[in-house]
């Protein structure tokens, strides 16, 4: 069990006495959106004294057990982010402020839920609203989407569901649910089905699960992996690996193999701009989610192998599985097909030339 798990089991305790410390400032429960915190002060300080730990370890250092079990499945991580910030409900509005034993502002709010997630959003919302992945209407959105408006974009929030949202709307108030109140000029996807790349070159990558095999035969090219890990001597020691998870999910282990040289040219210990990692380029948010070790080669192409798998599942294509795999299954559904950005482009020519080139071969 890791180690991230195992402390769910003693965070029950100190959330129930917060909550009970709570209890004891606000005159609403706390799920009340219109609860307030009258004294932060004295909140803080008591909590201090109570759990032997500053008031913003005992709200944010628990939540570590939230990232067990996220998986990206739509409703499962909105639950998730939606039980992160309900958290900091009652906390007061504070310009600038990023502490919540102090205040939080909006994107300090925002930033903060996310972060106990172990996901890293910029710190100011105009930024936040371009993280992630676009949503395009309202009716679309859901729960752990952010939520921006004006034009720029001068507040950002979390959806909530149902026309609501939850944030820290201004001075004088604390965060709480409130409905939506303007037309928002920004949607976007931070975790989720779909919503971003697992070997993309930058942002947030996607908690994504894969089942069942996806039939290869579909696709129309097969590589010859004898061929890609000889022209690639560092691929070389990965090819059981290959051949293993290709044939778990039902993947050519040529494609894993070429995946991984045009990723990170076999090398299990790369580390990318943009923060990807390892052999198969995970960033860490979808490493987490998927429950990998991303430089642990034999994670990494197993998870890369599960992932494929879906995409081939959606779309039937290895074409778009590859489009999906570095600018998010979100992308090529919206553009209906591979997306005219010109480094997916890019990614799919070379990875298919590899396997054309190396065999020749069509089914």
């Amino acid at each position: 069990m890791s180690p991230i798990a195992a402390s769910g089991a003693v965070a029950a305790s100190p959330l129930a006495r917060i909550a009970g410390i709570r209890a004891r400032f606000e005159p609403t429960p706390v799920a009340d959106p219109s609860t307030t915190a009258s004294s932060v002060g004295e909140f803080s300080s008591l909590l201090s004294s109570l759990l032997g730990t500053t008031s913003t370890e005992a709200l944010g250092s628990t939540a570590s057990p939230l990232l067990d079990g996220l998986d990206g499945s739509g409703s499962s991580t909105g639950e998730r982010i939606m039980e992160a910030a309900k958290r900091y409900l009652g906390v007061p509005y504070r310009w600038g402020g990023t502490d919540p034993s102090s205040g939080l502002d909006c994107s300090g709010f925002v930033q903060q839920v996310f972060e106990d997630l172990g996901i890293e959003l910029p710190r100011v919302s105009r930024d936040q609203a371009r993280a992630g992945t676009a949503v395009p209407s309202l009716a679309e959105a859901r729960p752990g989407d952010l939520i921006a408006f004006g034009e720029p974009v001068d507040h950002i929030a979390i959806y909530a569901g149902g026309g609501q949202i939850i944030h820290a709307p201004r001075t004088g108030d604390v965060v709480k649910i409130a409905p939506i109140h303007r037309t928002p000029t920004a949607i976007r996807r931070i975790v989720g089905d779909g919503t971003a790349a697992v070997g993309a070159s930058g942002g947030a990558a996607p908690a994504t699960t894969a089942s069942g095999s996806s039939g290869f035969g579909a696709t129309g090219v097969r590589g010859d992996l004898a061929a890609i890990t000889a022209s690639s001597p560092a691929l070389a020691q990965y090819r059981d690996l290959f051949v293993r998870s290709g044939q778990r999910y039902g993947i050519d282990p040529a494609v894993l193999a070429a995946v991984a040289r045009h990723e990170s040219g076999g090398n299990a210990s790369a580390v990318s701009p943009a923060g990807a990692r390892g052999l198969m380029q995970f960033m860490p948010a979808t490493a987490r989610s998927m429950g990998i070790d991303p430089m642990d080669p034999a994670q990494a192409v197993d998870a890369a192998a599960r992932y494929l798998s879906q995409q081939l599942q959606s779309f039937g294509s290895l074409e778009l599985a590859l489009a999906a795999y570095n600018a998010g299954p979100g992308a090529v559904r919206r553009y209906g097909g591979v997306p005219p950005y010109a480094e997916t482009q890019n990614y799919v020519r070379r990875i298919m030339s590899t396997l054309s080139s190396t065999s020749g071969a069509r089914r």
